[in-house]
This record gives C-alpha cells, structure tokens and sequence, in this order.
C-alpha cells in the first residue's frame, strides 16, 4: 500500500535494527484518513472471505480495526490486556510476549462475545515474532470460531513471525512488509530503499 509506505518513511523512524517507531500515525497519534484507507484496503484483500467479526488487541489495533469493522458492518471485538472491574467473568485468555515493552500480559475476551459461528478476521498494527497473533488465534480457536485471514498493518519480515503464520495456513495480508531497518534505513520487499 503505497500511501502508507510513504507515511512509514516521512513520519516513521528506526530506533534500531529491530525497533520501527509510528507513533505520529498509528501508534500513539492516529492518522484518521490513513486509518481509513487501511481499512478500505483490508476488506478489498479479504473480499471473498466470510468475516461476521474482527477482533484484535487493545491499543494500536483498535483503528485500523474500527474502520475496516465499518465497511464491513460487523463488530470489532479487542483484547484486553489488563482486567477490570467489570470484565472479570466468562474469559477466554491467552498470553503474549511484548518484545518492545519487554513483558509478557495475559490478554482476554470475553466469552460471549465470540461464537462457533463467527469467522473471525483478525487486525492488528504490526507482525514481528507473530506472538499477538497467535495468541489472538489461540483465543478464537478456544471459542471454536473460524480465522478467516490475518490483517497486519506492518509486517517486519526480517522477523519469522509472517513465516510462522503462513506455515500454518493462514492468509496473511500485510500492507507494508519491510525487509529491513538497518543503519536507519527502512527497506521495504519489493521496493526501493529509503533513506531516513
């Protein structure tokens, strides 16, 4: 998605050879007309695939989520990463590593809002190691609904995280795969380099 591939390189920033910082877009300030171009773009890849339900993980992927959940007319569900007082019952959880936060969280859903007759779109903002995705997965399978496809905003395919998804069979639709981040450059597959 070339709009975003040009946000990524304008506004984006490599910490280092592994850390991609978006926070002026997706991450901590959000870009609504970018946000709503990603949505747009997710249910044009995932078009032929039945989704009654998107769910993803609180926070980053809650807009790129949002919008897609618009156009499609279906909820988002996000996992939450912290229990509350009002969400203590019925839980279906998981657990997964941050390698940018450096911790581990126990994440959940709530039971009834995932069905056996859901097919389930997941989104979230990037696709690393793959551990938010499969504990995404991990939750959706407990509920015995369906993945119908896996939608990642920005894919560091330096990381085995997209390998092991597809491995298993799952379409991945990533929007921006980048090759690498080394000396402050941010490649992208199939695109030139830019430099920062």
């Amino acid at each position: 998605m070339e709009k975003l591939q040009q946000t990524i390189i304008e506004e984006g920033v490599a910490l280092s050879d592994t850390v991609l910082k978006v926070d002026k877009f997706l991450n901590h300030q959000i870009d609504p007309q970018l946000m709503q171009e990603i949505g747009k773009e997710f249910v044009k890849r995932f078009k032929n695939k039945k989704i009654t339900k998107i769910v993803t993980l609180e926070s980053s992927g809650i807009a790129p989520a949002v919008m897609a959940g618009l156009i499609l007319d279906v909820p988002v569900v996000f996992a939450r990463k912290k229990k509350s007082l009002t969400l203590k019952d019925g839980l279906i959880t998981s657990t997964v590593y941050s390698y940018t936060k450096q911790e581990t969280n126990d994440i959940s859903i709530s039971k009834k809002f995932l069905s056996e007759d859901d097919h389930v779109l997941i989104i979230d903002d990037f696709l690393a190691n793959g551990q938010a995705a499969l504990a995404l997965i991990d939750i959706v399978e407990k509920t015995n609904a369906k993945v119908t496809g896996i939608g990642i905003v920005i894919e560091k395919a330096f990381q085995d995280g997209g390998d092991i998804l597809r491995s298993k069979g799952y379409q991945i639709e990533s929007l921006a795969r980048i090759k690498s981040l080394e000396n402050e450059t941010i490649e992208f597959i199939n695109e030139k380099e830019y430099a920062k």
